[in-house]
């Protein structure tokens, strides 16, 4: 049983360690933006979620910055589907990051 658990976990896991550093670059780009236009910040995204193998709707980044209050919203969507003994579980990723300008 515990083998299983690990195994399975482990492989969950990696798709929210996946989200978790696509979140982190989202950020990282956003406290940039002020300094860079979006069609730069969204190459570097779309290189990030090559470089971490995500489905090609995670490449897909939505880039809005609104006057008030003065900030970037960056979003993305994905899912994948965990295959689990005698079940597939579809599990979501929508990461969101905002910034002020």
């Amino acid at each position: 049983f515990l083998a299983a658990l690990a195994y399975y976990g482990y492989g969950v896991g990696g798709y929210y360690i996946q989200a978790y550093q696509m979140e982190d670059e989202m950020q990282s780009q956003a406290s940039l933006a002020p300094g860079l236009d979006d069609a730069v910040i969204r190459r570097r995204l779309v290189a990030k979620a090559d470089a971490l193998g995500l489905p090609p709707d995670a490449h897909k980044f939505v880039i809005q910055r609104t006057a008030r209050p003065r900030e970037i919203v960056i979003r993305t969507s994905w899912e994948v589907i965990l295959e689990l003994p005698f079940y597939a579980y579809p599990v979501t990723f929508r990461p969101e990051v905002r910034a002020p300008l």
